[in-house]
C-alpha cells in the first residue's frame, strides 16, 4: 500500500483495546475457538458518514458477541489493488467472515473468494454473487424521496441542488428519487447536479455546494463521505439534507432531515448464521421498512403539520404503498421511461444510469 492508503489494522478481540500495526496482518492467541472475521473499511472512520454506519455494525458484533469473536479492522482501502491483497490476507490469517464496504472492492472480493471456499464474504453494495459471496444494500432512494419531499415543502426557489461522488447507478437513482419527491409536492421543482468523482474531496465539494447556491438552489444534498455540502449550504442559509449519518450538528441549524443507513442488521445477522454454520450467500436489499434506511428527526423549524406528512410517507413507502419511482416518469429529453400505473422494476432500479426529467446536468 502506499502512504495514502496505510492507515494501519485496528485489532480488535472481544473487550480487548485497539492495536496498531503496519507490516502484516498479526493474531492474538486465545485459549478457546473464537470466531474469526475481517472487515475492510474504504476510507478512516470519522465522527459521521459511509464508514462510520459501517463501523457501528462491527461494534454491534462486539456487543452481541463479546470475547467470542475476534475482529479485524482495515481501515482506508479504496484501490482495488490494495483490496485485493488485503481480502487475500484475511482469508489466509483464518478470518471465516470477510466484510468489504465499497463498490470498489467488488473486483478484488470476487478474485479472492473462489480461492477460499470454506470463507464467508460479504459485500456491500456489490451486485455479483457466487458461492461464498453475498451481498448487502440499501434502498438509498426510499430516503432520499422522503428527503425530497420534506426540500419540496420548505423550498422558496423550487431549485434543488445534488451532490454525489460517482455517477454511478447507487448514486444516480438516489439523485432522481431526490427530485421526485420534491417533484410530489411541488411538479415544477429541478434539481442541479455535480459530481466529485471522488468519495472524499471537501475541498472539491466545498466549490460544488458553492456553486449550487449561485445557482440558486436553496436545498442541498450531498451523497459523499464528508458533511461538508452540509457545512456549507447552513453557511449560506440554505437548507441541507444529510447522507449516511445525523449531520444536524454541521449544519447551522438548517438541516431538514438526515436519511440515515444502519448496517447492524447485515453485521450481526451475517456473523450469527456463520456462527450456526447457516451462513449462504443471499443478496439483500433493505430501505424504510426493515430500518436499514431511517430518517433523521426533521428541522424543528418545519410545522407540524409538514412533519407529520413526511412521517406518514415514510410508512406508505414502507408498506408499499407509495413507490417513489412509480410512472409515468421521463427522462430528461422527454422519453417516457416508466409507464402511468406502472413501476421502475429492481433491477432497472439498480441498474440506472439516466435521469429523470427536470435534473440539471450531466452524467459523464
Amino acid at each position: 500500500m502506499n502512504d495514502l492508503t496505510r492507515r494501519g489494522f485496528l485489532k480488535y478481540s472481544g473487550a480487548l483495546g485497539a492495536a496498531l500495526g503496519t507490516g502484516g496482518l498479526s493474531t492474538i492467541a486465545k485459549a478457546q475457538e473464537v470466531l474469526k472475521i475481517g472487515v475492510v473499511y474504504v476510507s478512516p472512520i470519522a465522527e459521521i458518514g459511509w464508514t462510520k454506519q459501517h463501523s457501528l455494525g462491527v461494534e454491534a458484533i462486539k456487543s452481541e458477541f463479546g470475547d467470542k469473536v475476534a475482529l479485524t479492522v482495515i481501515d482506508n482501502i479504496f484501490m482495488p489493488q490494495d483490496a485485493e491483497r488485503i481480502f487475500r490476507e484475511l482469508a489466509s490469517a483464518g478470518n471465516k467472515l470477510i466484510f468489504g464496504t465499497s463498490f470498489s472492492h467488488g473486483t478484488p472480493m470476487q478474485k479472492v473468494a473462489p480461492r477460499f471456499p470454506k470463507v464467508a464474504f460479504e459485500h456491500c453494495s456489490g451486485i455479483v454473487h457466487l458461492a461464498n459471496l453475498g451481498t448487502f444494500e440499501a434502498k438509498y432512494y426510499e430516503g432520499t424521496f422522503v428527503a425530497g419531499a420534506a426540500g419540496g415543502h420548505m423550498s422558496k426557489s423550487g431549485k434543488i441542488g445534488f451532490i454525489g461522488g460517482f455517477p454511478i447507478p447507487d448514486i444516480v437513482g438516489p439523485a432522481n428519487a431526490l427530485l421526485l419527491g420534491a417533484q410530489s409536492i411541488n411538479p415544477n421543482a429541478t434539481c442541479n447536479a455535480i459530481f466529485l468523482n471522488s468519495w472524499f474531496d471537501p475541498g472539491k465539494e466545498k466549490e460544488a455546494a458553492k456553486t449550487l447556491l449561485s445557482q440558486g438552489c436553496d436545498v442541498i444534498c450531498s451523497m459523499t463521505d464528508t458533511a461538508t455540502g452540509v457545512q456549507v449550504a447552513g453557511e449560506g442559509g440554505a437548507w441541507s439534507i444529510g447522507y449516511a449519518s445525523d449531520m444536524a450538528k454541521f449544519s447551522s441549524g438548517k438541516q431538514l432531515t438526515s436519511f440515515v443507513l444502519d448496517w447492524t442488521s447485515d453485521y450481526v445477522g451475517a456473523a450469527k448464521a456463520v456462527a450456526a454454520g447457516g451462513w449462504k450467500p443471499d443478496v439483500r436489499w433493505d430501505g424504510l421498512a426493515a430500518g436499514v434506511v431511517k430518517m433523521a428527526p426533521y428541522n424543528e423549524g418545519m410545522p407540524a403539520d409538514t412533519k407529520a406528512k413526511l412521517k406518514q410517507l415514510e410508512a406508505d413507502i414502507g408498506s408499499g404503498k407509495v413507490h417513489p419511482y412509480a410512472g409515468e416518469l421521463k427522462d430528461q429529453d422527454g422519453n417516457v421511461k416508466v409507464a402511468a400505473g406502472s413501476v421502475l422494476a429492481d433491477d432497472d432500479i439498480r441498474g440506472m444510469n439516466w435521469f429523470v426529467k427536470g435534473m440539471i446536468g450531466k452524467l459523464s
